[in-house]
């Protein structure tokens, strides 16, 4: 982020909003208070009336820190940044959730055999569900003064979207919250109006996003990570996400990528590996900080471990008590799978709670007495604690494991996660085994940070990258085998570019298996993990995360050969071409001429058309008339009987000669010329 010392905004030249630029990164804008007679109270809401009472009730409930995981703090004041994400209520309520439905996955169709026009149906359909999830970030403010009611108040400015853009909306946050508690709610139409201004988002390109005197020069998230977009046409958004994979590897290659992962993780980097593949197969993680900034980025960081997977599991960065979806995990009995989900909690009562819960990771330390909000760059703490554990070369090393390391790991197993009621560890509790091994070479090119915070923050800039890069590597190769699937065809030398494209390579799981069980997981792969690797593949593919993974790349692969054939029709010399063909070849190329060209003629209506549609119509408009020109005149004269086929072929004066046939004027021809 770029920007000035201080910001000002001066009233007189403040921008005029406008609200349909605004919905296209935010929601609205709240300010939320806590009352000790009423509890939390929503203040402000600009624009109004955006917000129904039980979006606003969870807005309120999820803006401030959980009492029971504060310590006590006594500067006078402190304010920190965090974000949730909660599911919309919408049409369809919560109050008898289930956990199929709080899985954001169609589980209608099976991996062992589906097709392209399966998952057309199937992503279509989801549209809305998979749009249903809002998200929220805070700046709170607690003020310490003894003179009023339990020794302080306390409010949260918050910035609501429908788009996970981190990378935006914490450094707008670090404007627009102390900008409130300077001027009052002007500072919400001020900062509405200014982001109103803002061009459209273009995930995964850099943008430079003007806010007064000040400059947010951010990267988005793209377009493959994030879910399809409420309303708009699965093959509309498809064109979004292609190229899958951009080549340039500054370009973020999946959600969070500016989360700190190295700064989060540093206590437990050996069990990245581990974390990894629970991400990937979609296993349920419950993630325990002592503050919501760490425990936010703790799941973000692990949201980003995956890309370029879309990661479709339900994940809720800040989860209280008062989500609608607790009740029903707190129902579950003894016995009873819970649902995939990754959730960050502050309240150790959730320890208690959700004990059906497998994997439990506990991260961060307690909260310092600064009163500066988190920086993304930086740990969730606002910078990396020098412990007397700190990370360091010889510390990390595998080979250095002494005998008080191994019996205080025996200890906290045999405690179990209940052990952090009395103090918080770095810690993880799970039963998986993990099939990937921890990738040392890339531990010991980790830098150990010194003393100084500026130092500090850069050197977890740098193992960031070194840690994202290995596991975008990791998950690449992992996912390398199912490419096949996604490979489009394109016309072979002699064929048709006007007949439909042959279906992309159909997809089944046992015989998917049983190929690459004898071919081998790769090089790349066959070096980090086990003999039993295929265990994972078939985890994945169980899991929730393959198949809406897998629909979009196949509609991704078929979106890119619809354009290859598209591209050889613009391409083919229709003369040439037809001079080779038998008469039922020539009727048979002119229906789907004809065809071809009523689907742009309707894109085009629909607004839908790309950007050569045009010059495609007339391409296809003259390839027809020439087709036309040569078929017998009976069939001219009966084909002409349909009104609208009659408009298209209409205004030509192009006389065509192919050898061993008649000369034909198409312009001459009318239902009412003897044949």
């Amino acid at each position: 982020m770029s920007r000035s010392p201080s910001f000002t905004v001066k009233t007189e030249l403040s921008p005029k909003l406008n609200p349909e630029s605004l919905q296209q990164w935010v929601v609205a804008f709240c300010i939320i208070r806590f009352d000790l007679e009423q509890g939390q109270l929503i203040e402000e809401c600009y624009p109004p009336d955006c917000l129904t009472q039980d979006e606003e009730l969870e807005i309120a409930f999820s803006s401030f820190p959980d009492s029971v995981s504060q310590h006590q703090n006594r500067t006078s004041i402190h304010d920190c940044i965090f974000f949730f994400r909660f599911r919309r209520r919408g049409d369809s309520q919560l109050a008898n959730v289930s956990s199929s439905e709080i899985t954001e996955v169609d589980k209608e169709l099976s991996p062992k055999k589906m097709d392209i026009r399966n998952c057309r149906r199937s992503n279509t359909r989801n549209n809305n569900k998979a749009s249903r999830y809002m998200y929220g970030y805070v700046f709170n403010r607690q003020r310490h003064d003894e003179r009023l009611k339990r020794g302080g108040e306390q409010k949260s400015v918050v910035i609501l979207s429908l788009s996970p853009y981190s990378s935006v909306f914490k450094p707008l946050l670090q404007i627009m919250g102390p900008l409130y508690f300077d001027i009052g709610r002007k500072a919400l139409e001020h900062i509405a109006a200014y982001v109103s201004m803002w061009p459209a988002p273009v995930p995964g390109q850099l943008m430079e996003l003007p806010i007064g005197n000040a400059m947010l020069k951010v990267s988005l998230p793209p377009a493959h990570s994030l879910p399809l977009k409420s309303g708009m046409f699965f093959e509309e958004s498809v064109s979004f996400m292609a190229p899958l994979l951009p080549n340039n590897q500054s370009v973020p290659q999946g959600l969070f990528h500016d989360s700190d992962i190295f700064g989060t993780f540093r206590g437990l980097l050996l069990q990245l590996w581990v974390l990894w593949e629970l991400l990937l197969i979609g296993e349920p993680i419950l993630i325990i900080a002592p503050t919501p900034p760490q425990c936010c980025e703790a799941v973000a960081s692990l949201v980003s471990l995956v890309a370029p997977l879309l990661y479709s599991v339900d994940f809720r960065p800040y989860f209280t008590i008062h989500d609608p979806v607790f009740a029903h995990l707190n129902s579950l009995q003894e016995g009873d799978i819970f649902p995939p989900m990754v959730l960050g909690v502050t309240n150790l009562f959730f320890l208690k709670a959700l004990r059906n819960i497998p994997h439990i990771v506990s991260v961060g330390s307690p909260a310092t007495n600064s009163n500066q909000p988190n920086l993304a760059a930086r740990s969730s703490s606002g910078k990396i604690s020098v412990r007397s554990q700190a990370f360091g070369l010889q510390q990390i090393s595998l080979k250095r494991f002494s005998p008080s390391n191994l019996l205080s790991a025996v200890k906290l197993r045999r405690d179990g996660p209940l052990c952090l009621m009395t103090e918080h560890k770095e810690a993880i509790w799970s039963t998986y085994a993990a099939t990937t091994k921890p990738d040392t070479s890339i531990l010991n090119r980790l830098i150990d940070a010194g003393m100084s915070p500026r130092v500090e923050e850069s050197m977890s800039l740098v193992n960031n990258e070194i840690l994202r890069r290995h596991f975008l590597e990791l998950t690449t190769n992992f996912l390398a085998p199912f490419g096949p699937y996604f490979r489009s065809k394109t016309p072979s030398e002699g064929s048709s570019p006007f007949v439909d494209p042959p279906p992309l390579s159909p997809f089944n799981a046992d015989e998917f298996l049983a190929s690459l069980s004898a071919r081998g997981p790769g090089k790349f792969l066959s070096k980090r993990m086990k003999s039993n690797w295929m265990d994972l593949y078939r985890r994945f593919l169980k899991g929730s995360n393959f198949m809406p993974w897998f629909q979009r790349r196949r509609a991704v692969a078929e979106q890119e050969q619809h354009k290859l054939w598209r591209q050889a029709r613009m391409k083919t010399d229709i003369q040439q071409f037809i001079s080779k063909m038998s008469e039922l070849e020539i009727v048979d190329s002119f229906n789907a001429i004809e065809r071809h060209l009523l689907e742009e003629l309707q894109l085009q209506q629909s607004g839908r058309a790309s950007a050569d549609s045009a010059s495609s119509c007339q391409k296809l408009k003259g390839d027809l008339r020439t087709v036309f020109s040569v078929l017998p005149k009976d069939m001219q004269q009966l084909l002409l009987f349909n009104p609208q086929r009659a408009a298209l072929l209409q205004g030509s004066s192009e006389l065509t000669k192919l050898p061993g046939r008649p000369l034909v004027q198409v312009g001459v021809v009318s239902s009412t010329s003897p044949r």
